[in-house]
C-alpha cells in the first residue's frame, strides 16, 4: 500500500513539473505575440487608425485574464478613435482601461492610462477633469523610483498642459510647458517620442504666429516636419506643411504656399482627418484668391464648406456627449457630497448622544457620591 502511494505521489510530482516546464515556453510565446500586436499598432497610430482599433480588439480577445494587456487593448482602441478625432469613443474606451487599473501592479501602465484620460478630457474641452487626471498621473510619476522610465509620460503630461494653458490663458505660459515637455522627451533618445515632439513643435509654431514672430514659427514647423518624417507620420507631416504654408502666406509668397499645401494634401489623402483637410482647403482657397485664380478658389472654398459642415455635425454630437459627461460628473460629485453630509451628520448625532450619556453618567456618579457622603455624615452624627 505504501509503495503504491509513493508511486502515485511521484507520478503527480512528475506531471506537475512537466506542466510547469511546458507552460513557461507557451506563456513566453503568448507574451511575445501580445507584445508584437502592441508594437505593430503603435507604429500605425497616425497612418492607419482603423487598423489600430482592429489590433486593439484582437489584443483584448487574446489577453484572456491578463489585465495589463486588457488595459493596453482598450488604450489602443482609444488611441485609434482619438487619431480619427472621434473623442467620444476614445474617452469611452480609455475609461474602460481606467476601470481596470486597480487590477494592475504596473505603475507605468497606470501613469500612461491616467495621462490618456487627461488628454481625452482636454480634447472634449473639459479642462478641470483634464487637469485632475494629469495631476493624478504626475503624482504617480513623482513617486516612481526610476526617473528615466517616466520621462516620456512626464513630457506628454507637460505638453497637454501646454495645450490647456494655450486655450485658457495665453501662448507665453503654453510655450513654457511645451519646452518642458520637449526637453523631457528628448532625454529619452528614442524615436518613439517623435510624434509628441512634432505635435509640440507644431503648436509652438502656431503660438509664434500669434506672437507675430514668423521666423520662429517657420523654424518650429520645419522641426515638426522633420520629427514626423523620421517616423513616417503622414498626418503630422501634413500639419507641419500646413503651418509652413501659413507662414509663406503671411510673407506674401502665395505660390510657395500653394505648392506646400498641395504637398500636404498628398500626405493627408490616406488619413481621415477632417480638421486637417478643412485647414488645407481653407489655405488653398485663400491663396488662390490672393492670386486671382477664381476657378481654383471656388473649388477649394466649396471643399472647405463641405468639410466644415461635417465637422460641425460631429462637434455638435461631441459637445452633447461632453455635456452629458459633465452632468454625470456633477451628479456623482453631488451624490458624494450628500453622502459625506449624511455621514458627518450621523457621526455628529452619535457623538452628541455619546456626550449626553457620558454627562448623565457623570452627574449620576456625582449624585451617588454626594448621597454616600451624606449617609456617612449622618452615621457619624448619630454616633
Amino acid at each position: 500500500m505504501t509503495f503504491r502511494m509513493l508511486n502515485s505521489v511521484s507520478l503527480t510530482l512528475i506531471t506537475v513539473v512537466f506542466i510547469l516546464i511546458t507552460a513557461r515556453p507557451s506563456y513566453a510565446q503568448d507574451k511575445k505575440r501580445l507584445d508584437s500586436i502592441v508594437k505593430s499598432a503603435s507604429n500605425q497610430m497616425y497612418n492607419n487608425p482603423d487598423n489600430v482599433i482592429k489590433l486593439g480588439s484582437i489584443l483584448l480577445k487574446e489577453a484572456g485574464k491578463n489585465y495589463d494587456y486588457k488595459i493596453m487593448g482598450f488604450k489602443l482602441i482609444s488611441d485609434g478613435y482619438s487619431a480619427k478625432r472621434d473623442y467620444e469613443k476614445s474617452l469611452e474606451y480609455v475609461m474602460k482601461a481606467n476601470q481596470l487599473l486597480s487590477y494592475s501592479n504596473d505603475q507605468l501602465l497606470k501613469i500612461s492610462t491616467l495621462n490618456k484620460v487627461g488628454i481625452q478630457y482636454h480634447q472634449l474641452k473639459i479642462y478641470d477633469k483634464a487637469i485632475e487626471y494629469l495631476d493624478q498621473s504626475e503624482h504617480l510619476m513623482m513617486e516612481y523610483p526610476i526617473p528615466d522610465s517616466i520621462r516620456t509620460y512626464l513630457g506628454r503630461n507637460y505638453i497637454v498642459r501646454g495645450f490647456i494653458y494655450k486655450e485658457k490663458f495665453n501662448c507665453e505660459i503654453a510655450l513654457d510647458f511645451f519646452d518642458r515637455g520637449i526637453i523631457e522627451l528628448q532625454k529619452t533618445h528614442t524615436k518613439i517620442v517623435n510624434s509628441a515632439i512634432s505635435i509640440a513643435k507644431y503648436n509652438k509654431g502656431n503660438c509664434y504666429i500669434l506672437l507675430l514672430n514668423n521666423k520662429l514659427a517657420k523654424q518650429n514647423f520645419e522641426e515638426a516636419n522633420r520629427y514626423a518624417k523620421e517616423i513616417n507620420a503622414l498626418s503630422l507631416q501634413a500639419f507641419a506643411l500646413k503651418g509652413l504654408a501659413q507662414v509663406y502666406t503671411l510673407e506674401g509668397d502665395y505660390q510657395l504656399a500653394i505648392q506646400t499645401l498641395n504637398n500636404a494634401i498628398l500626405l493627408s489623402s490616406s488619413v481621415d482627418d477632417l480638421i486637417l483637410n478643412q485647414e488645407i482647403y481653407k489655405g488653398l482657397s485663400e491663396n488662390y484668391l490672393a492670386i486671382n485664380d477664381w476657378e481654383e478658389f471656388k473649388k477649394y472654398q466649396n471643399n472647405f464648406l463641405i468639410t466644415q459642415k461635417l465637422i460641425k455635425e460631429r462637434e455638435r454630437k461631441s459637445v452633447s456627449d461632453s455635456l452629458n459627461l459633465k452632468d454625470e460628473s456633477l451628479k456623482l460629485e453631488l451624490k458624494n457630497e450628500i453622502s459625506n453630509y449624511y455621514y458627518k451628520f450621523i457621526g455628529t448625532f452619535f457623538a452628541i448622544i455619546f456626550l449626553v450619556i457620558t454627562f448623565i453618567f457623570f452627574i449620576r456618579n456625582i449624585v451617588k457620591k454626594i448621597r454616600q457622603l451624606r449617609t456617612e455624615i449622618q452615621l457619624l452624627q448619630n454616633e
